[in-house]
């Protein structure tokens, strides 16, 4: 474990957990790479006095807003709360969103900076917010593009409420927009009520590596604003990449971030020089990540050993200038004979390959019972049960006896409930990628 950032900026350090040994022949070799950020105070300090962060947030006010009236109310209120919780000189800007999107906050394509004033004029201005109209995502997060892009701030962020379908736009619009947006601004997706599409929240919030979380009722929406923003004004550093570099021969198989949630970065990959490829993470306050990476190494013989993969954690640098090394961490593969040592499994290891399979099989289990499989919901949920049992899980645990009844947990027995409410499986489905960290001795 190496760790180079300066004493005054956030310090990150990396930490590789596998177990390196492989019989002979063996090939694909497994880690657990913890990241983890600390010094985060003096860092936000920093971070304050130079207004390094820009944040623009986008309330649903199609029609569907106003049924009931509490949504566009508790939308006003919630936004007004996010808006008390930017720090000083904070960037931001709020925008209206129906089949088109509109500022509502400075308005004529540009960016306020938080201070009493203009969060006053900002909480002042929401009172004309109104529902009415059809729902076209990809124009708000396009507005947002537009107005994050004049600021030089750090961390740009959106927040993104909805309480429908993506109904006015077509899909390959929003899919184009995402792929434009990814990398230039992050952005925590949240669904209001049980009318809006889980795929749809949950695949904004993972193309711009942000959350995604239903609020089923709007009266806990405050809250939920609140604490988002919070969160962000948290953010110290952005555009943190994770570079894996691999020896001739040596095959990335998968890179999966998998705590606090589950995301497959695989396909994330942008070519960082011979045998290099970096893969985005996104913004970081005081926290820690893991992330899954299986690399396949060309069989060898008993006593043989190599490097896999380097992780190598990098800040990207000014124009003209190389990304800086945060830290970085080495995957290694020793060939032996010792038939305990090559088949032992890793605890991190195979706690996370649990959780992975855990979300899956919520997934699939929930898509199985909507499309009337019983047996095949009945068995993928149960082994959900199973999984999220063995592993401690008892947030998922408890989402998953609300959609079926458990008769025996440690097998997997369970019995699918004949009535659920749909805020109870959105629930389910929105948080399933949700893990929870291995108990380390």
């Amino acid at each position: 474990m190496a760790n180079f950032a300066k004493p005054s900026a956030p310090r990150f350090s990396v930490e590789v957990y596998q177990n390196e040994f492989l019989p002979e022949g063996g090939r694909d070799v497994h880690a657990i790479v913890t990241v983890t950020s600390t010094g985060g105070a003096t860092a936000t300090r920093a971070a304050a006095a130079r207004g390094s962060a820009a944040v623009v947030i986008m309330v649903d006010c199609s029609g569907s807003m106003e049924y009931p009236p509490d949504k566009m109310r508790g939308a006003r209120e919630a936004t007004a709360a996010a808006i008390d919780t930017l720090r000083d000189g904070t960037a931001f800007a709020v925008v209206a969103g129906t089949h088109v999107a509109k500022e509502v906050y400075p308005g004529q394509g540009r960016l306020a900076v938080a201070d009493p004033a203009t969060r006053a004029q900002a909480k002042e201005a929401l009172r004309g917010l109104s529902a009415g109209g059809g729902t076209a995502i990809g124009t708000w997060l396009r507005l947002a593009d537009g107005l994050l892009r004049q600021s030089s701030a750090a961390i740009r962020h959106g927040i993104l409420l909805t309480d429908g379908r993506n109904e006015h736009e077509d899909p390959a619009v929003l899919r184009a927009t995402l792929e434009a947006c990814a990398g230039r601004f992050t952005c925590d997706a949240r669904g209001v009520g049980t009318d809006w599409e889980v795929k749809e929240v949950t695949g904004i919030a993972s193309a711009l590596l942000g959350s995604a979380d239903i609020v089923a009722d709007p009266a806990h929406l405050t809250e939920d604003f609140t604490l988002m923003m919070e969160n962000v004004m948290g953010k110290e550093v952005a555009d943190v990449a994770l570079r894996l570099w691999t020896p001739v021969g040596v095959e990335i198989q998968y890179v999966k971030q998998v705590a606090p949630t589950v995301q497959d970065l695989s396909d994330r990959r942008t070519e960082a020089g011979p045998r290099a490829g970096d893969y985005p993470t996104g913004s970081w306050g005081d926290e820690s990540r893991e992330y899954h990476v299986c690399v396949r190494v060309p069989a060898a013989s008993v006593g043989q050993e190599m490097l896999a993969a380097r992780a190598t954690l990098l800040l990207p640098g000014a124009p003209g200038e190389p990304p800086a090394t945060l830290a970085q961490g080495l995957v290694r593969a020793v060939w032996t004979d010792d038939l305990a040592a090559s088949t032992a499994i890793n605890p991190q290891v195979a706690h996370y390959t649990g959780q992975a399979e855990l979300a899956q099989a919520i997934q699939q289990g929930l898509e199985a019972r909507k499309l009337g499989d019983v047996d095949g919901a009945t068995a993928k949920l149960g082994r959900a049960v199973q999984l999220a049992s063995a592993s401690g899980n008892a947030d998922t645990a408890k989402l998953l006896a609300k959609v079926v009844d458990v008769v025996d947990a440690a097998a997997g027995t369970v019995r699918l409930k004949a009535k659920v409410a749909d805020a109870d499986e959105m629930t389910l489905e929105t948080r399933s990628i949700q893990t929870v960290r291995v108990k380390k001795s």
